[in-house]
């Protein structure tokens, strides 16, 4: 070890223990093990311990047991644990780098991670620049250098892959499907994943207060004109919330028909016989579950004047601001929003968005939140249907949101690029891809936000971060089974509420530190322990942390 290393390793435990002692944490005593590295003092185990579960979270400890295991104990069970593990937010970095970049700052732009590439240089507006990780514990990437580009039009996408100066694309626009599959230089690549556009509004502002105002226009929008019109063929209208694809995602009555007519009956009854003026905000970011954001934005002004007497702007955002006030409930007015499935359970669909602490709809409802919260710690499918059901009736009847349609999606490549793949839960890993030379480009819809995915959302910037950062477990390339990453197995006791993870020896990050279960406590108490001197990041939201998990450790209460 350095002493750099040393010294900022010895910093750390020192700010983590007072951090943690008062907080209820603990960094303990490292026991005598059989590698020998505690009697060395090279290693001192450390912990992140909630004081008790009334905090409202899942997560009750994360222990460093020795380098090459953690343990983490559940406040109640989660069948959805290993699942999420997989999930981007949740990857390693190094102790040392969190430290240093004090969970913020250069840490955005700079993520040190043990994956097969390493960030060169990030050119803001223009490009990011990835170099293979010669030191890397798995298969080689067989390009040096991956360049990612963006563009947020899908023409100027397919442009660059005719051309050849682009390798692969996201989102192929569905009118250039059939040019794709005529051109014997490219391939179609559809993508599995479940999604859902849905129209957003936020409780908290008026007359978004008044459930009716909020039925009403669940009942004025002809959803199938918008799935016809702006989506590609296999996209379909959304039943519920959850694509039925995901188990008890459906369960319970299916969402409203069209009915003009009722729809302007309920209005007037909520106050509102000539309508109102609001405005529809959306990003110009192409997804799977928005194909043509400007074009339905358009469309549903369109609607809501012709069948509603609502008169609607339609206003365009930049993507980062959009993210950041319409997933903290901050947007007065209708907004376009949608959602890929990370893993392949219905909690991420429904309570990431409707969990009793999510801002994102203003006032969460309990009707909702507390019926998901009990089917969240049921492994057995059928025994969480009932309530699952429950939960989407009230969604039904509450209207937080309005969802609109399950799109279908395709990426197009070249057709000599080898192993060119879309995985139906995560990216696609660059490494796994052959552009047959020394150079891989790859063309996304939108530049990244940040590269600390610990606290983003957004899967352009989930994406770049996937290359460098990762996982204790992985999703298969072609399901949403979890297979060995940073972690050979984790296993569970008979309750499902310890998990102990060992992890892979031997494996280095991109700054030639030892990766060990120190790291893993250390990126996990810094995006779940609110009061960490780390817990920072790019909004300092955390927002999957604090969601996926029910809950923050140590957040501040409101007065």
């Amino acid at each position: 070890m350095t002493s750099k290393k040393l010294f900022n390793l010895l910093a750390l435990l020192l700010i983590a223990s007072m951090v943690l002692a008062a907080c209820g944490g603990s960094t303990g005593d490292a026991d005598s093990g059989d590698d020998g590295s505690a009697d060395s003092g090279e290693f001192e185990p450390m912990s992140l311990v909630a004081p008790d579960c009334d905090y409202g979270g899942k997560i009750q400890s994360i222990v460093a047991v020795d380098r090459l295991t953690v343990e983490f104990t559940l406040c109640k069970p989660d069948p959805a644990f290993l699942a999420k593990i997989a999930f981007t937010p949740f990857g390693i970095q190094p102790a040392e780098w969190i430290a240093e970049t004090g969970g913020t700052g250069e840490l955005l732009e700079h993520p040190v991670g043990t994956g097969p590439y390493m960030v060169t240089e990030w050119v803001r507006g223009d490009q990011l620049v990835y170099t293979r990780f010669d030191d890397y514990w798995g298969e080689a990437a067989p390009a040096q250098t991956a360049v990612l580009r963006w563009a947020t039009e899908g023409a100027a996408r397919l442009q660059e892959l005719q051309a050849g100066t682009a390798d692969f694309i996201t989102n192929l626009s569905p009118d250039d499907y059939a040019t794709v599959e005529d051109d014997p230089n490219l391939v179609l690549i559809p993508q599995d994943n479940p999604n859902t556009l849905y129209i957003g509004f936020t409780n908290t502002f008026s007359p978004w207060d008044n459930p009716q105002v909020r039925q009403a226009i669940a009942m004025g929008i002809d959803r199938q004109r918008i799935v016809d019109n702006f989506f590609p063929p296999g996209s379909e209208v959304a039943s519920h919330f959850t694509p039925c694809s995901i188990v008890n995602g459906c369960e319970g009555d299916e969402w409203y028909e069209f009915d003009p007519e009722a729809a302007r009956t309920l209005l007037a009854e909520a106050g509102y016989p000539d309508g109102f003026e609001t405005a529809i905000y959306y990003r110009d970011v192409f997804r799977a579950y928005l194909p043509e954001p400007p074009l339905v934005a358009v469309d549903l002004q369109a609607q809501l004047e012709e069948n509603l007497g609502i008169t609607a702007e339609v206003v365009p955002m930049e993507s980062g601001e959009f993210i950041a006030l319409s997933t903290d409930g901050q947007l007065d007015g209708i907004y376009l929003l949608g959602w890929g499935a990370d893993y392949p359970h219905v909690t991420n669909f429904l309570d990431f968005h409707f969990g009793a602490s999510n801002p994102q709809f203003g006032d969460a409802h309990p009707e909702i939140y507390e019926a998901l919260a009990e089917a969240s710690v049921i492994a057995d499918a059928d025994e969480a249907a009932p309530l699952y059901a429950e939960a989407n009736n009230a969604i039904r009847e509450l209207v937080p949101m309005i969802p609109v349609a399950h799109g279908s999606v395709a990426h197009a490549a070249l057709a000599d690029l080898g192993n060119a793949y879309y995985p139906p839960f995560g990216a696609n890993e660059f490494y796994r891809m052959d552009p047959g030379d020394d150079d891989l480009v790859y063309v996304q819809n939108a530049e990244p936000i940040s590269l600390y995915c610990a606290d983003e959302t957004d899967g352009e910037s989930l994406r770049p971060c996937q290359q460098v950062v990762e996982t204790l477990l992985d999703y298969a390339m072609d399901s949403g089974d979890t297979v060995p990453e940073l972690a050979t197995e984790c296993t569970s006791n008979a309750e499902s509420t310890v998990w102990t993870c060992t992890l892979r020896d031997g494996v280095v990050f991109h700054d030639g530190s030892a990766f060990d279960a120190n790291d893993v406590v250390a990126s996990f108490a810094a995006g779940l322990d609110a009061s960490s001197p780390y817990h920072v990041g790019n909004t300092g939201g955390f927002d999957y942390f604090a969601y996926l998990w029910d809950a923050l450790m140590n957040a501040p209460t409101e007065e």
